[in-house]
């Protein structure tokens, strides 16, 4: 007799070995039993198991000589699921409102360091604004700027590096801000020139190429153009001409001008100048081409429908239908006979 698992094997032996898979944790049990202490330890299972055994016996017509060994299993037990309500208690924890001040005071604490930050930068575009303008008035923009412009601009930017070290060492970033706007009053106007000096002649050969372009398709010839009304043509042509009047007026105003003083020509002018040109334009001369008529066909007559009594001719021997109302043969028929004295010839 074996039991699974939990099992000895019993035999004429007076001492078996035992093993008992996974006891505890995971762990294997093995040993050695004796005969006298397993049979007393088994008697209430096999006093359970006994009368089930006799009745398979019997229903199986076998007898115990018949029976090698007979495996007895313990029953799965079954494990009732409860809920348990478990606390959390850790000592030295803070108290909710604790948390609570501890966390304002965090965020409190960012954002006295992000103010620190942006303060910093302030300070240090003030610094770069002064270093980098004083070497421009040396530099690219020597010509955009007179010399009095120039003395006055690199007075203030000496007198606010001063500051810096000084009594502006330790300010807000308002304070740096403003600093840096009162510099800018004075050095945004000389790079803009310098910047609207460098930038237009490109604006400037985009519009003569854009004007030069909608002229020469509007004066052409070439049959691509010739499904476009001539009073569109001419109303292209009056859009580039005054296109060239404005610029060449304002070229003129802006050439009598020395590199000191503000520009008149705008290189956003110019821009917006290109733009209403080819908004007039473009739409005409990239007119498509009407597409040629396509000639009607024409209608095909209805198919004809003998009457049902029509077909009683036919059954008489009449190979043609209509013979009789219109007096010809089939074209078959005539063919035919054609081709008789061909073929006798």
């Amino acid at each position: 007799m074996c039991l699974s698992g939990n099992y000895v094997e019993k035999k004429a032996n007076p001492e078996a070995p035992m093993n008992i898979e996974c006891l505890m944790d995971d762990k294997d049990v093995r040993g050695f039993i004796k005969r006298d202490e397993f049979e007393q330890i088994s008697a209430p299972i096999l006093e359970r198991v006994k009368k089930p055994l006799e009745k398979a016996l019997a229903e199986a017509q076998l007898t115990v000589d018949n029976i090698y060994a007979v495996e007895v299993e313990a029953p799965n037990k079954k494990v009732k699921k409860t809920n348990v309500t478990v606390s959390e208690l850790v000592y030295g924890a803070m108290l909710p409102a604790d948390v609570q001040k501890a966390v304002e005071k965090e965020f409190e604490m960012a954002l006295q360091d992000r103010v620190m930050e942006e303060t910093k930068d302030k300070k240090n575009a003030v610094e770069a604004y002064v270093y980098d303008m004083r070497n421009k008035l040396h530099d690219k923009l020597y010509e955009f700027v007179t010399d009095s412009e120039r003395e006055l601009l690199i007075t203030k930017l000496q007198e606010t590096e001063d500051w810096l070290y000084e009594d502006g060492e330790d300010e807000t970033k308002c304070v740096y801000i403003a600093k840096l706007d009162e510099l800018k009053k004075q050095g945004d106007p000389i790079e803009h020139r310098y910047k609207e000096h460098s930038e237009r002649g490109s604006f400037v050969d985009q519009l003569v190429n854009h004007v030069n372009w909608f002229k020469q398709a509007a004066a052409s010839n070439d049959a691509k153009y010739d499904h476009i009304d001539l009073c569109e043509k001419q109303k292209v042509l009056n859009e580039c001409s005054e296109a060239e009047n404005w610029l060449r007026e304002k070229k003129q105003q802006q050439d009598s001008l020395p590199k000191q003083a503000d520009p008149v020509l705008l290189s956003s002018d110019i821009r917006k100048k290109l733009e209403a040109v080819d908004r007039v334009c473009r739409p005409i001369m990239s007119k498509p081409k009407p597409k040629p008529a396509v000639p009607e066909k024409p209608a095909s007559p209805p198919p004809s429908t003998a009457p049902a009594q029509d077909a009683e001719p036919a059954e008489n021997g009449s190979p043609n239908p209509n013979a009789e109302s219109n007096g010809k043969a089939d074209e078959p028929a005539v063919a035919m006979e054609t081709e008789k004295p061909e073929a006798a010839a």
